[in-house]
């Protein structure tokens, strides 16, 4: 795998045992998941929390979320076994467009599966069950993570004691949907693009990295732009704004792949908590997990309106605000903030369960069942 440098060394690779069913009705074998985990699971079996990461990330989540890392902080290796797996469809060590075809022998590429967000869940569940998780104390992320999060929610409600997500919606918007063809066409457009059969040497770089600087303009805002570039002129000529841009486009192109870009983008324009299920208020309504919904005040891509939505359908959901200039991303800058957010929602279901506990004479009673999948 060309991405296998990127990779932390600490990364642990679980092969499933069983084919997974997607939404599509293809079954997709010989699944690799590559996840990380800290801290360590309990003799009961349920001091899980599970973390999801956003559409270019990986496993490493100490090295993303690093404050959040630590005794007293959201996630605590002495009290939690954390885990974080690369979702499917990515390039950083679970099955995807770069992952050999066992049928052909050859790299998927463009004829990797078309994939969902329930079908990220679906692998998650099934290597925590072979990891022998059979409760989950907090599922948490941001973005598509966030999307994850909410799917969680609903397809696992017996196993999932808490959520939080972040800078997420319970259904793509149009304009999102939107942002992300025009994304894809940048890519497209390349020439070495070829449908998706480009060669490990000749990448539709161009393409990606165009995609990668539109990406960069909705994860940040005016005022984060402003406040770190206005006009200011670099000694080479350029506007500091665009050679900003440009090198995050080339970052990309080195550590990323078009064909996964293309398919986990598609993945997210699927997003609908409702689909195939019922009217989307009451499927949020089902949502009856204590909950988190953070909220970032400058978030063009997914705007407060969406969290506040949900907020307000899911009934025991509390809505929290991230107050920052960074947009969209300042879940990933704003870490301090979003710790605190997180830690206090935390404690609050702890005191909940104490509660519960006292009023009821023991600890709840949890009936253990295998994740389904």
């Amino acid at each position: 795998m060309k991405y296998q440098w990127f990779i932390s060394p600490n990364t642990q690779f679980c092969e499933l045992p069983e084919p997974i069913l997607l939404e599509s009705g293809e079954m997709l074998g010989n699944v690799q998941v590559g996840y990380r985990t800290w801290g360590k699971l309990n003799a009961a079996r349920d001091n899980a929390v599970v973390i999801c990461h956003a559409l270019t990330g990986w496993a490493d989540a100490d090295e993303w979320w690093e404050p959040l890392f630590g005794p007293g902080r959201a996630f605590d290796p002495e009290q939690d076994f954390i885990i974080c797996s690369n979702v499917l469809g990515s390039c950083y060590g679970t099955t995807g467009p770069t992952s050999v075809n066992p049928a052909t022998g050859c790299p998927y590429g463009p004829d990797f599966p078309r994939i969902t967000i329930r079908d990220m869940v679906r692998v998650q569940a099934a290597l925590l069950e072979v990891l022998g998780v059979e409760q989950i104390k907090l599922v948490v992320g941001g973005s598509l993570g966030g999307m994850q999060v909410l799917e969680w929610a609903i397809l696992y409600a017996d196993k999932v004691e808490a959520i939080a997500s972040i800078a997420a919606s319970g259904r793509h918007s149009a304009w999102c949907i939107g942002l992300s063809e025009a994304q894809r066409q940048a890519i497209y457009a390349d020439p070495n693009w070829r449908g998706g059969l480009y060669t490990i040497d000749e990448p539709p770089a161009a393409g990606l990295a165009a995609a990668r600087m539109m990406a960069m303009c909705t994860y940040r805002a005016w005022g984060s732009f402003e406040q770190r570039f206005s006009r200011t002129v670099q000694e080479d000529g350029r506007l500091a704004i665009a050679s900003y841009l440009q090198h995050q486009g080339d970052k990309l192109v080195k550590r990323f792949d078009a064909n996964t870009y293309i398919t986990l983008t598609q993945a997210m324009d699927t997003h609908d908590l409702s689909r195939g299920l019922e009217d989307y208020y009451k499927v949020l309504a089902r949502i009856s997990q204590p909950a988190s919904i953070v909220a970032i005040d400058s978030d063009l891509l997914y705007p407060p309106t969406e969290q506040q939505e949900l907020a307000t359908y899911m009934p025991n959901a509390q809505l929290s605000w991230l107050h920052s200039p960074h947009g969209h991303d300042a879940f990933l800058i704003d870490m301090e903030e979003l710790n605190a957010i997180l830690v206090n929602f935390r404690h609050e279901q702890l005191k909940r369960h104490r509660s519960n506990s006292r009023v009821n004479g023991l600890a709840p009673v949890v009936r253990r069942s295998p994740f389904l999948f």
